[in-house]
């Protein structure tokens, strides 16, 4: 149980505080390894659509397949819990006060 709070936390996490939420999905929309689909934005850039949590907006890129490689890289990290393997976080200074 301990592990599937943990994969739904870290999933949070990866969706960021507020996520985007779509509201109509087409219902002829291929879903890709039954978890995603990927849509083309109005700006011709891609993004990645959750189906669980239905219809979260995940990652967007330049191009649908670089979108569909990394959106399955990412959840893989999470399923496995080795997302933390390929995050850190840098202290940045500019060394002025602004």
């Amino acid at each position: 149980m301990e592990d599937n709070q943990k994969r739904k936390a870290m999933l949070k996490d990866s969706l960021g505080s507020d996520p985007s939420i779509e509201k109509n999905i087409p219902d002829d929309v291929i879903w890709i390894d039954d978890a995603f689909y990927v849509k083309n934005t109005r700006y011709g850039l891609y993004t990645s659509v959750l189906k669980n949590p239905l219809g979260a907006n995940f990652l967007t890129g330049a191009t649908e397949n670089g979108v569909i490689e990394m959106t399955r890289w990412h959840l893989k990290c999470l399923q496995d819990g080795t997302l933390d393997d390929y995050t850190y976080v840098t202290s940045a200074t500019m060394g002025v006060k602004l």
